[in-house]
Order: C-alpha cells, then sequence, then structure tokens
C-alpha cells in the first residue's frame, strides 16, 4: 500500500521531541531549564506516536475490509511481528550482552518483561530499557485492536474504541484515589494510556463522517491553525494530578489528532510539503530503529565518554542506521517475498468442487 503522505514527516517530529527530550541534562547537551519550561518533550513525542499508530494501523484494517470483506489475524500478527520483532529483540540481546560484559546494569526483570512486551507495568526499571514501555503499549494495542475490530465488526470496535476514550480518564482517576500505591503506573500501564490510540483509532473510523463537518474543515484551513500545535506544547506543562489526568492529557491526544487530519486531508498545504521534504521522510521511516537506540546513549545520569554531547546522538543515529538498513530493510524484504510466493501458491492452487456441486 502506498504511504499515507505526511506520516513520516509526523514521525520524524516524534522522534526529534523524544531525541530532544532525553539528550536535555546530558553532558554538554541543550539545557534542563530550557526542556523544563516546555515539560516532558521526550512523553509529549511518545503521544504523537501513539495517535498515528491508531490512525494508521486502523486506515489500513479498514482497507482490507473494504478489500476482502473480512480481516485476516493471521496475515496481521505475521506483518506486524516482521515489523517489530527482529529490530526490537536484536536490540534486547544486545543489552543483555552489555549487562553481561558489566558495561551497564541491568534491574531485576528488565529482560524478562522486555521479551514479553510488558515492561509498562516494570516499574522499577532501569534506563536502559526504560523507553521500551511505550513498546509494550504498542504491541499490546496490535494484540486486541484487529481482534476486537474482527468479533465485533467495525462499528463495534469503533464504539468499543469510543468508550476507552471516556473510560480511560476514569480509570487515570480512580487509580489516583483508590490505589495511590499504583499511581506510578499513570500513564504507562495500558488501561491509562490506550486512549492516545484510541483516538488515532476514531479519527480513521470516522474520517469520512468527520470530513463532510463544514466547520472542520474550515478549522483545517484557517489560516489561525498554527495556534494548535502551540496549545499542545503549552498544555504539555510539567504537572501531574487529577486535572492532567481528566483532562489535559485527553484535549491534547484531540489536538494530535486534529493537527494529523490537516496533514492529511491538505495534501497542498505547506506544512504537509514540509513533512514530506526527503530528510523528514527518511529520518521518520527509519525512527523506529532511532526510538530503540537512542535510550542507551542518551543518558543524563551517566559519565560515559559515549553519553557524552553530541558523540551520544552521534552514536545512536549510527546504532539506528545499522539498525535499519541490516536487520528492519532485510526482514521487511522477506516478509515482501514471502507474500507474494504465497500469492503465487493460492493462484495457482486448483479451484476445488464441493459437493453441492457434485
Amino acid at each position: 500500500m502506498s504511504r499515507i503522505r505526511g506520516l513520516d514527516g509526523l514521525r520524524a517530529l516524534s522522534i526529534m521531541l523524544v531525541l530532544y527530550g532525553h539528550a536535555a541534562g546530558t553532558r554538554f547537551g541543550p539545557s534542563l531549564r530550557f526542556f523544563e519550561h516546555f515539560g516532558p518533550l521526550a512523553n509529549l513525542g511518545v503521544r504523537i506516536f501513539f495517535v498515528i499508530s491508531g490512525y494508521l494501523i486502523t486506515t489500513l484494517l479498514l482497507r482490507e475490509v473494504s478489500k476482502t470483506g473480512t480481516l485476516s489475524l493471521a496475515n496481521f500478527y505475521f506483518r506486524r511481528t516482521m515489523r517489530i520483532f527482529p529490530a526490537f529483540y536484536i536490540f534486547l540481546f544486545a543489552m543483555a550482552i552489555a549487562q553481561w560484559l558489566h558495561w551497564i546494569e541491568l534491574q531485576p526483570g528488565d529482560l524478562l518483561h522486555g521479551l514479553t512486551y510488558t515492561t509498562n507495568f516494570h516499574y522499577q526499571r532501569s534506563w536502559w530499557i526504560g523507553h521500551i514501555w511505550s513498546l509494550s503499549v504498542e504491541e499490546q494495542f496490535y494484540l486486541l485492536w484487529p481482534a476486537t475490530m474482527l468479533f465485533l465488526g467495525v462499528r463495534g470496535g469503533l464504539r468499543t474504541a469510543l468508550v476507552v476514550v471516556f473510560a480511560s480518564p476514569l480509570i487515570r482517576l480512580a487509580i489516583a484515589h483508590f490505589l495511590p500505591s499504583q499511581q506510578v503506573g499513570i500513564g504507562e500501564a495500558f488501561p491509562t494510556v490506550c486512549d492516545t490510540i484510541a483516538i488515532g483509532c476514531l479519527l480513521a473510523g470516522y474520517w469520512d463522517e468527520i470530513n463532510a463537518l463544514p466547520w472542520f474543515t474550515r478549522l483545517l484551513r484557517s489560516p489561525w491553525f498554527f495556534l494548535l500545535p502551540i496549545t499542545i506544547v503549552l498544555l504539555n506543562v510539567k504537572m501531574e494530578g487529577r486535572l492532567r489526568w481528566a483532562l489535559l492529557d485527553s484535549l491534547i491526544n484531540l489536538l494530535i489528532a486534529v493537527c494529523i487530519a490537516r496533514v492529511v486531508s491538505i495534501p497542498e498545504g505547506w506544512t504537509t510539503k514540509l513533512l514530506n521534504w526527503w530528510p523528514l521522510v527518511f529520518l521518520g521511516q527509519m525512527s523506529y530503529s532511532l526510538y530503540l537506540w537512542q535510550q542507551p546513549f542518551l543518558n543524563r545520569n551517566s559519565t560515559a565518554w559515549f553519553a557524552v554531547f553530541p558523540v551520544n546522538l552521534f552514536l545512536a543515529f549510527a546504532a539506528a542506521l545499522c539498525s535499519y538498513y541490516l536487520i528492519e530493510r532485510p526482514f521487511l524484504a522477506l516478509r515482501e517475498n514471502l507474500e507474494k510466493g504465497w500469492a503465487r501458491s493460492s493462484a495457482d492452487r486448483p479451484a476445488t468442487t464441493s459437493k453441492a456441486e457434485i
């Protein structure tokens, strides 16, 4: 399927926020004081990733339903496995080797939770694999969402996503009030953060209905639209508490979805043209490997030579390029070849005759 214009550029923006958020405070890196004025920018970058993921995956699932009339869970899980697992598990293997060589120190349970994609429920983790919490959320979404759409139907799945959007803030508040010891997990445990992805799912699922609204079209084409991303940054203040969990997080998610709608629906706009600039497209395409490998190098608590800015940024890019070209792309090519082979086998297989036709 052709790539959706602008999404790679948005991924590039997301990974740049993560890189800045993590590089801030490293030796000779960007100032933490400037960073703190705009809240946790790395977390904002992850939030954008989540909304994009919900929108993109739902769009692909809806295309499959439109083409075939159903969803193939086996096909979806195969494609996700070939896309995600190789680079991820090689990174995790590298961290295990680094610990064995006493280069880094992992916490008990780090590797087990990493292997099982449950790091978002493992709060006493080390920095080295700390970012895997967001990949765990993504993997849990990949596991649940296609099955929900298959068994409940498209409309049933979208209604479920709508319930999630309204239920997650209540869950966050309930945990804060009734389970204060689990408050550390708010924003990482799947039930407390899945509304971010669900907003993207709803944007894709109700795309035609949303874009048919005259006021929404006017909003997207407004010359004052630039105030929306500014508002997102302002709402991303460094603050925890009931106001953030009940309202601010949900509002940021909604505004990010509106920004995605503008990028996708107005390809002639200068914003989309900028996001389709080839350096940003390339950065977005390798954002997964870059997200994996930035963490070991952008460590503000480390005094090692490889954690000094800008050497740490250079090493993160070098490791990401190796991962992208030596792992990601070969496995994507293997996936494509396997799918073509299966398609040829299906086409060459002789049609069977049912008993009713004999």
